[in-house]
């Protein structure tokens, strides 16, 4: 069943490879970090929702509005595939209804702040930026781009990124959320310029405190799609697992 349905547009990926003890209390049961080259990532990510519907019903005054989010990556096996998904460390969107919906039924890590962004688009290139507060301190992801849309190659560290099509939550040390998310395979703008001024200690904890002087080692613009997200389901697992 399909759970909802939007578009995630302009969306501006900053990746950074950290260490797998970084992340090793946000893996859910029943799946592993998955990694590019040897090294698991977090992923700073800001894009737009437009059109979102959920259970094919507009709910007024949530259809368009700015995500961002700190993710990274996961594998589970299932009847001999690997389904590749994504972790979220944490999810900040202008809407409470949209918080209370993604906490309560999907087990994610919302958090509701106030939010901007602005897109502007010139013979030379485009520019998406986002923005969100916390406490008295704005928060700054940007990038500048080339105007055209290319393919993303296939075998890469971008294809690594963008080709993850289930999401995972951790429950407790024995149950897991899965959910299905369907879109086309996207295009990439090459980034010329960004800017990252988030204080990610203040948004995400202590933990990632390390990222506020680290480079990342890619940063992009996808186009982006309609999307789907199919309805959870709960896994549970045991130690032996």
């Amino acid at each position: 069943m399909t759970f909802l349905t939007a578009e995630w547009r302009k969306l501006a990926f900053a990746n950074y490879p950290v260490e797998a003890s970084v992340l090793a209390e946000y893996v859910p049961a029943g799946t592993e970090l998955d990694t590019w080259e040897g090294r698991p990532y977090v992923s700073l990510i800001g894009f737009m929702f437009r059109d979102v519907r959920l259970l094919g019903v507009k709910v007024p005054f949530h259809v368009n509005f700015e995500e961002v989010n700190l993710r990274f990556y996961v594998r589970r096996r299932v009847d001999g595939q690997w389904r590749r998904g994504v972790v979220f460390v944490k999810e900040i969107v202008p809407k409470p209804a949209i918080t209370f919906v993604a906490n309560t039924l999907y087990g994610e890590a919302y958090e509701t702040r106030p939010m901007w962004h602005r897109w502007t688009e010139t013979d030379q290139g485009r520019r998406a930026q986002y923005q969100w507060r916390v406490g008295e301190r704005w928060q700054t992801f940007s990038v500048t781009a080339e105007r055209q849309a290319t393919a993303i190659p296939e075998g890469g560290a971008v294809e690594f990124i963008t080709e993850h099509y289930w999401g995972y939550s951790r429950k407790d040390a024995h149950r897991t959320t899965e959910y299905q998310v369907a879109h086309p395979r996207w295009e990439k703008y090459r980034v010329r310029e960004h800017t990252i001024e988030v204080d990610f200690a203040l948004n995400y904890g202590d933990r990632f405190a390390f990222l506020n002087s680290s480079t990342p080692d890619s940063v992009f613009l996808a186009e982006g799609s309609p999307i789907q997200i199919m309805g959870k389901q709960t896994l549970r697992f045991s130690d032996q697992d």
